[in-house]
């Protein structure tokens, strides 16, 4: 029997460059959710993908000699192959140029049109074609794009509107019965922010471009990109094609994305829904910029670090553990190599990597490479109960860091019991029983850290989970009771292994 449904997403990433590590913070974050979801049993759905409409891919590609679909084939691969470097667990991947995108996005269309929530008009405005957005005089930075700091283009053109002035009512009182809908609760109250301001109608579709997705009923028109990207997350689930199929999984969908793009799934993406007839977004995790150098990363700006660079170095475990146990979920984080290493060294190797090379040296040693029984009471128990705990509730509101934090305290509270008891010198003194009760402890300390720490470092935690004798991966265990103290069977053999995480030095 499948269990739960659990239906978590990342942007779909614009393919007017490559993927750098602010993609891949959105993705790991989604993709550690998705990995613990799983670990209870969940039926999950985990989407990815691009987003491949738009005056901006139409010129980019006019400028290589290709066509837009072309341009957007090659990009798109980038990033596929990138997920697949980071291990990257998404159940689907998305283009908004397949023909199943293509019937969900006139299907929404059409039911927003029925509803007599879009209508024609002519939009004269300032555009910025790097982000695909309307902006008012009163939006903009000393006349250019508030995101980019880029001149916009001023724009008069026949445009279908979807009417969201209609719906400020009705998303107030919303995300006043949903507090939870956003998180962190800062992010909501921005967008409570931004619709309080007043909501103006917003174009649905361009008369100047071709590519895009036609307007059903009226196809001189193709779909504001916009409209088109958002409702990805429904095609992926049937919308339009497969009744069942999206009733399952949509009312419990969840939204990963950084805040620049805020406004368009807070305030746009809820009250499309609305009109169509369908329940806003379930929840919407938003964070912030991953700066580098306290700058936004842009082609522009010539930051981009692409994820390829820090997994050579770091590894892929290393690389994800950095993003989400350094960056805290919600503000902005400055990224630099040397906080990278720092990190490291001291989370990785010194602390977690030294723990089960320890252990399971000292096992080997003295207990012959089998594990010892645990203690039904050993010292460590409550300290592994508080890590699970506190990793559960503080994962429900995407609080990656202090969840992951609270596992790394276990593995600071094995060292320092290590330090404590001594079992070396026990050894040395011939108390054989009193070693083998520190190993037992020790040992299934590590497996429980293992299973935490798995959804977020998965190729470490498979590793250390086979050294400790333990069947399969440790996704195949189901949370809670394998989280329980005891779970490591007595006799089980056991393997040293080579470091699971290798110092790196300053280059």
């Amino acid at each position: 029997m499948p269990g739960q449904p659990f239906f978590i997403t990342t942007p779909i990433y614009y393919v007017n460059a490559a993927p750098h590590i602010g993609h891949a913070y959105s993705t790991i974050a989604a993709d550690t959710m998705a990995r613990w979801r799983r670990l209870w049993g969940d039926d999950v759905v985990f989407l990815t993908g691009t987003d491949e409409h738009g005056l901006k891919i139409q010129r980019a590609a006019e400028g290589e000699g290709l066509t837009p679909l072309e341009f957007a084939d090659r990009v798109s691969q980038t990033f596929r192959d990138a997920w697949e470097l980071l291990d990257i667990s998404n159940t689907d991947f998305i283009r908004t140029t397949e023909p199943r995108h293509y019937l969900a996005v006139q299907t929404m269309l059409q039911r927003v049109y029925d509803a007599g929530d879009i209508e024609l008009g002519t939009y004269e405005g300032r555009y910025c074609v790097s982000c695909e957005a309307y902006y008012t005089e009163e939006e903009l930075v000393d006349g250019l794009c508030p995101i980019h700091l880029r001149p916009v283009e001023l724009v008069v053109e026949e445009n279908y509107f979807f009417r969201l002035s209609r719906f400020e009512d009705r998303l107030l009182e919303y995300y006043e019965n949903t507090p939870d809908a956003i998180v962190p609760p800062g992010k909501r109250n921005e967008a409570i922010g931004f619709i309080k301001q007043g909501l103006r109608d917003f174009s649905v579709s361009r008369t100047s471009i071709s590519w895009g997705v036609p307007i059903p009923w009226d196809e001189k028109h193709v779909s504001y990109v916009w409209f088109d990207a958002l409702i990805n997350y429904c095609t992926a689930i049937g919308y339009g094609t497969d009744v069942e199929q999206f009733n399952r999984y949509w009312p419990v969908v969840n939204h990963v994305l950084a805040k620049d793009i805020l406004r368009f799934h807070a305030v746009y993406w809820p009250a499309m829904l609305m009109s169509a007839g369908e329940l806003p977004p379930h929840r919407e995790a938003i964070h912030g910029f991953l700066l580098v150098g306290g700058e936004k990363m842009s082609k522009t700006a010539l930051n981009q670090i692409a994820p390829a660079d820090l997994v050579a170095d770091f590894g892929v475990d290393g690389f994800r553990y950095f993003f989400l146990a350094d960056q805290r979920f919600g503000p902005d984080g400055d990224f630099s190599y040397e906080a990278m290493l720092a990190r490291y060294n001291a989370d990785l190797a010194n602390n977690f990597g030294n723990l089960a090379s320890r252990v399971l040296n000292m096992a080997v040693n003295y207990c012959g490479g089998v594990v010892p029984a645990t203690r039904a009471d050993g010292p460590l128990r409550e300290a592994a109960a508080a890590a699970f705990t506190t990793l559960t509730v503080e994962l429900e509101s995407y609080n990656f860091s202090d969840g992951f934090g609270a596992v790394w305290e276990l593995i600071g509270a094995a060292n320092a019991y290590i330090e404590e008891q001594q079992p070396w010198a026990r050894q040395k003194a011939g108390d054989t029983d009193a070693v083998a009760a520190v190993v037992g402890d020790c040992l299934e300390t590590l497996r429980v850290v293992t299973l935490l720490a798995s959804p977020l470092i998965p190729n470490a935690a498979a590793a250390l989970w086979s050294r400790l004798g333990l069947p399969g991966r440790p996704e195949d265990a189901r949370l809670p009771d394998a989280a329980a103290w005891g779970g490591l069977p007595a006799g089980s053999p056991l393997e040293k292994g080579t470091a699971l995480f290798p110092r790196v030095d300053a280059p």
